[in-house]
């Protein structure tokens, strides 16, 4: 299925395109202030304000990747994947209570740095290469394809060219991020999510209309049988393959390492004004993030509804992944197509931006500083430019390979299920444990990726599609016995496996802390809460604004959401 765009469509997608390119570039060079240039660039001067923070931490998350894969979620099945949406609320309550404070207090320019003072170089720089690796090859390699495709969908450029649309879309955004290094980054994400929400708006709105509403909705779905997927907590025996317990065990791993320990992410608290326009920045893109289930994964459903409706003639996507852009086709108007198909561009550009951005200021701060202890400001922000557009081009190189994935959504958060356990226990242990050591550290972190890959490879070969791993899958369960038991260990649910890694990591990093005791320095002490109530202690702004309010604000809307929709 091609959709076509008006030229109409197509002046409103290159206004923004040149818009959104030269406010990047100009942003950048106007800020650039001498003798500051490394923060300048890398940090925006440590002057980011709160509202600046929350729309950057969506745009930031927020890529083609969701765009599509939420409406193709949607479509299957119904509000369950809106799981990964909401729960996110609850991991940026604990970034703004708990992790931001230490982070701003401490000044550090990466999360790398953090580790070091809280632990050890050695735990430093292994963060570092693990997480430029994967911003390089998760954050940029997945959204460019993705981008990448749906431009083939909405302009229908032939998928032969696909790689030169990659090309394009990283080449666009590469170039005012490396001219303007975060400041340019958060201020074309703030415009980026304004389009990104207002285009996700107006999908939202026409397929709410065209599928009768609320009542058309419940009407469709109960005519089949299909009431479950207004659902977002279900049984294993209910569709959808995402029990309750694997969304409450396993996402508070993935989510905390996301969004409270992933430079791409967190980059934008690090640049924050001071300790409450970064809680409250964090807290703002909690509210945000509510958005995406009624906007992004609802019109998924609605989609499917009006396709039973017969409302498209008989006409349905080819492939659920299309569920989107066939809806962009069939019911929105000329002129909004383009609003939408630029909405998309900012999700993509956003998300690449970021990355490129964070791997930059990993790779000088943490890497490069080491070999070169002197290096000058300017020469350090040269550095950063040259690593962006060197990551740009390996990123384009690995992107296309991503097409191989039968799931490119389910590969990534598969993949983000191994990788985070390790990260989430050694943050949250550093931060709320004395006792925690830097050998522990440095031996969960090792010892847990060595595990989680191995767990990664092992939940491949169970995968129809891994031929060549299958081998492993059946010999595995030999080996075990072959019982209920072997089938529940091999065959777990990523989401759980994610939670058992979690616990293991923990443990391990307890007992090699306790077996290896270590002084509590001044600077260490600084950064670990001594009872987690002290994290409530900041007084914070007057009224409204005060984190606790917001917090607490935040936290009540997902339960009623979560009360309504279980």
């Amino acid at each position: 299925m091609e959709a076509k765009i008006e030229m109409l469509d197509l002046a409103v997608l290159v206004a923004y395109l040149v818009g959104i390119v030269a406010l990047g570039c100009w942003v950048g060079v106007r800020h650039r202030q001498e003798g500051s240039q490394s923060k300048e660039y890398f940090l925006a001067g440590g002057r980011l304000r709160w509202p600046v923070i929350g729309l950057a931490l969506f745009s930031t998350n927020i890529s083609t990747i969701h765009l599509v894969a939420l409406a193709q979620e949607g479509y299957l099945n119904g509000l369950l994947f809106g799981n990964f949406e909401l729960m996110a609320g609850f991991t940026l309550v604990l970034l703004a209570l708990f992790f931001a404070p230490f982070y701003v207090r401490s000044r550090v320019a990466t999360l790398p740095d953090f580790l070091e003072k809280r632990y050890s170089r050695a735990s430093r720089d292994w963060l570092a290469v693990v997480s430029i690796v994967s911003a390089i090859f998760i954050h940029i390699g997945f959204t460019l394809y993705t981008a990448a495709l749906v431009m083939h969908g909405l302009l229908g450029i032939p998928k032969d060219y696909i790689v030169w649309t990659i090309v394009a879309i990283a080449g666009l955004t590469g170039l005012y991020t490396v001219i303007g290094g975060l400041i340019a980054v958060v201020t074309t994400e703030a415009i980026q999510t304004i389009v990104l929400l207002a285009g996700s708006f107006c999908v939202a709105f026409f397929a709410y209309r065209a599928s009768g509403g609320w009542s058309g909705i419940e009407e469709t779905l109960r005519a089949n049988g299909e009431l479950v997927k207004l659902t977002m907590l279900r049984t294993p025996q209910e569709p959808g393959g995402l029990p309750w317990y694997g969304v409450l065990l396993g996402y508070p791993v993935i989510g905390i390492w996301y969004w409270c320990t992933d430079q791409t992410i967190v980059q934008r608290v690090l640049g924050a004004k001071s300790e409450d326009h970064a809680r409250v920045g964090a807290l703002f893109a909690g509210y945000i993030k509510i958005l995406p289930v009624f906007i992004l994964v609802l019109p998924g459903l609605m989609c499917y509804v009006m396709v039973r409706q017969g409302a498209f003639g008989g006409l349905e996507p080819a492939r659920s992944e299309d569920a989107y852009s066939f809806m962009i086709e069939h019911i929105m108007p000329i002129g909004l197509r383009g609003v939408v198909a630029a909405a998309l561009l900012a999700a993509a550009m956003s998300t690449v931006s970021g990355a490129l951005n964070s791997v930059a200021t990993l790779f000088s701060y943490d890497l490069f500083r080491r070999w070169f202890p002197s290096m000058p400001e300017q020469r350090l922000v040269t550095v950063g430019r040259i690593v962006t557009l060197a990551s740009m081009i390996v990123a384009v190189s690995w992107s296309p390979f991503v097409s191989q994935f039968q799931s490119i959504f389910g590969m990534m958060a598969t993949m983000i299920c191994y990788i985070a356990p390790p990260i989430t226990a050694t943050f949250l242990l550093g931060v709320f444990w004395k006792g925690a050591s830097s050998k522990g550290s440095i031996v969960t972190l090792t010892g847990g990726f060595v595990l989680g890959v191995c767990a990664f490879v092992i939940s491949l070969s169970g995968q129809e599609n891994m031929a060549l791993l299958r081998p492993l899958h059946d010999g595995l369960l030999h080996l075990l016995g072959g019982g209920s038991f072997a089938h529940v260990l091999v065959d777990m649910h990523w989401m759980v496996a994610s939670f058992w890694l979690c616990v293991l990591c923990a443990a391990i990093h307890i007992v090699v802390s306790v077996a290896t005791p270590e002084p509590l320095t001044e600077e260490k002490a600084a950064l670990v809460w001594r009872n987690p109530l002290d994290a409530l202690t900041s007084p914070g702004w007057r009224g409204l604004g005060n984190y606790k309010v917001l917090a607490a604000g935040l936290l009540a809307v997902l339960v009623v959401i979560y009360t309504l929709l279980a």
